[in-house]
């Protein structure tokens, strides 16, 4: 049968500390799912896995930096060791770059971008595999952008790492999908959380500019990005392989 029921599995989700993260972890658990939690933030982390146990579930706290790779493999040991085992996982964490050309962006930003957006999805999917090979099979998602499928002005790093998401999750897809680990993209447009609060400056005319790139009038909510990750990983997105699900409001379409 069909299904959305994820009673007694496991979830790895890294940047759950806000927006999307939070959303996703709480769609997960709400779903039946027991969930790892990781952020570099400990107070937000503290706050989701607070929200957790009124689902049901059990929730487990990890703060780590993914662009660590001790830290990333330490974080998914530790859940197989408190879980027993990891069936899904959404690869979430990232950071924003503040609008900027691309012959003013200093090396240092570029290396935290790459760092953070792209090495530390490797380093996920590094470790995550071989815990899903144990479990008999599982689904990934990582989280890229609408600037993951086309070019914006003042956002070449961003996009950059956010393109190579996509390229690593295609191909790491077909690597693994003959044994049961299915592997995928979603890429948000606009969506209500922090990050955006800070890109659009936290004024209503940053706020305005941001949504009038929406075609359908505001900002997208963390929840259905979730729910977006949710499907991708159930038994109603069972065929989807390799895919970078495009979730923006249509905001990509009047770029393109």
């Amino acid at each position: 049968m069909i299904t959305t029921d994820f009673t007694d599995k496991v979830a790895f989700i890294t940047g759950a500390g806000v927006g999307i993260g939070r959303a996703t972890a709480l769609a997960f658990a709400e779903a039946g799912a027991d969930v790892a939690l990781v952020s570099i933030d400990e107070d937000d982390l503290n706050e989701t896995a607070r929200l957790v146990p009124d689902t049901g579930r059990r929730a487990h706290p990890i703060v780590a930096d993914v662009s660590d790779a001790s830290a990333v493999q330490a974080a998914v040991s530790s859940t197989a060791d408190e879980f027993g085992r990891i069936d899904f996982a959404v690869n979430n964490a990232g950071i924003e770059q503040p609008p900027t050309p691309l012959d003013e962006t200093g090396q240092d930003d570029w290396n935290r971008l790459i760092a953070v957006n792209l090495t530390g999805v490797f380093l996920a999917m590094k470790h995550e595999i071989p815990a899903m090979r144990e479990s008999g099979g599982g689904a990934i998602v990582n989280l890229s952008s609408g600037a993951g499928v086309v070019g914006i002005s003042g956002q070449a790093a961003y996009a950059a790492t956010k393109h190579g998401v996509i390229g690593m999750t295609k191909s790491a897809a077909l690597e693994v999908a003959a044994e049961g680990i299915r592997i995928n993209a979603i890429c948000p447009g606009i969506i209500e959380t922090p990050m955006m609060g800070r890109f659009s400056g936290g004024t209503p005319e940053g706020r305005a500019r941001v949504i009038a790139q929406e075609p359908v009038g505001r900002m997208g909510r963390p929840e259905e990005i979730a729910s977006a990750a949710l499907w991708l990983c159930s038994d109603l997105g069972g065929f989807a392989v390799s895919h970078a699900l495009v979730v923006d409001g249509g905001q990509t379409v009047g770029i393109s």
